[in-house]
């Protein structure tokens, strides 16, 4: 094995959105999607392929051609990148393959908190609460949405209108009662690409 091959292999890697040890899928579970989660991880699979990574990759090629690799920024920076890529493609192949795509807003009434829920609850320590039930990687704080698989989920899944469960947390153990349930669409913005407008020598 040479030793460029290893030093490159043997580098570090930067975290990158998707981290499959940080988001598991429960074993023998499938990876539940809401629509627009899924069409948002496909949308951005396709832009990694077909547009992120070429370029990227052109840029590598480019740089290799000027002469020592190890003093020259565009290619360690073109190869690092191209290992995020490939690790995130790899992330996402696996996640859409596993995909179960659920669509609440198709789902017949009911009471009971399933997938793709809207659940209104009161807590014990005061105040109501509206989460939406998501994928794993469909998750974001900010807009209430929180993952099947997380503890206020795991508490809620089941359950119906009236129930109080009990929820344990790091702040210790609360009950929520279910004040609503209800499904509906659960929009999500567009996959929208960050940069990759990276070009040798960028400032």
């Amino acid at each position: 094995m040479s030793k460029a091959f290893t030093r490159e292999d043997d580098a570090p890697e930067d975290d990158f959105d998707g981290d499959e040890d940080a988001n598991p899928i429960p074993p023998g579970s499938k990876n539940y999607l809401t629509p627009h989660g899924w069409r948002r991880m496909r949308d951005e699979l396709t832009w990694l392929v077909k547009t992120e990574r070429p370029q990227v990759t052109s840029v590598v090629s480019w740089a290799a051609k000027l002469g020592d690799r190890s003093e020259n920024a565009d290619y360690q920076y073109g190869k690092k990148r191209l290992r995020e890529i490939d690790r995130r493609i790899r992330y996402l192949t696996k996640r859409l393959e596993a995909a179960e795509v659920v669509d609440p807003a198709i789902r017949e009434e009911t009471d009971q908190v399933f997938f793709g829920a809207t659940v209104t609850y009161s807590s014990s320590r005061g105040g109501e609460q509206t989460v939406r039930i998501v994928g794993i990687d469909e998750t974001d704080p900010a807009r209430h949405y929180v993952s099947w698989i997380s503890p206020v989920a795991r508490a809620l899944i089941k359950c119906r209108e009236g129930d109080v469960v009990p929820l344990r947390t790091p702040g210790g153990d609360e009950e929520l009662e279910i004040l609503e349930v209800r499904y509906e669409e659960i929009p999500m913005p567009p996959f929208e690409p960050t940069t990759s407008a990276w070009s040798p020598n960028a400032k």
